[in-house]
């Protein structure tokens, strides 16, 4: 390759490593040019997976400051430059490697950490961005509803109590004398003061 050559590959690993989000390193040996179709395909807009050549991708990386992935670039490697939902794009690997044992994951690059395979695949693991703020939704409102019961809860509980007194009153007043009673006691007092 010319010199102006690797110069241009170089330039677009590095505007490939500045422009995404991360990066999965991948050992592509004995995949057909189908299956790589297929994974790129798989991946969709959150992933641009290429082919490179290891020498120029060391260069590219010193120069974009992505350190950690020198010992990655060995053997034939394809790199995943992982954008929008990071997690995503490591399930869409996962899966792919799961049903063609010939993709072998490396490990990876993400917000400036150095990721082995294995946390690539905990990565992977993780729940989707969408899913996870739909928990995050669900936990708040929850917790408004929790605290508008918490504050209607004493008003409740006063009118409750209020209302018990009322009707323990109501309940415990005297009752007031009936006419028809009161006709009796006079004529009690009567024969008592005729008697005399």
């Amino acid at each position: 390759m010319a010199r102006p050559e690797k110069a241009a590959a170089v330039a677009e690993i590095v505007d490939a490593f500045n422009a995404s989000a991360g990066a999965v390193l991948t050992d592509y040996r004995g995949l057909t040019v189908k299956q790589l179709q297929d994974l790129r395909r798989s991946l969709g807009d959150d992933a641009n997976y290429a082919v490179v050549k290891n020498t120029l991708a060391k260069l590219a990386a010193a120069e974009a400051g992505v350190t950690g992935v020198d010992d990655l670039l060995t053997g034939p490697t394809a790199i995943a430059f992982l954008s929008g939902d990071v997690v995503e794009a490591a399930k869409g690997l996962r899966d792919f490697a799961k049903a063609n044992p010939t993709l072998v994951i490396k490990g990876g690059y993400v917000d400036g950490a150095t990721l082995d395979a294995k946390e690539i695949a905990k990565l992977a693991d993780l729940e989707s961005r969408e899913v996870l703020m739909g928990k995050l939704a669900g936990a708040m409102l929850a917790s408004l509803s929790q605290a508008v019961y918490l504050l209607n809860a004493p008003l409740a509980q006063a009118a409750r109590l209020a209302g018990a007194l009322e009707a323990k009153l109501v309940t415990e007043a005297p009752a007031e004398e009936s006419p028809a009673d009161e006709p009796a006691e006079a004529n009690a007092s009567d024969e008592e003061t005729t008697d005399a």
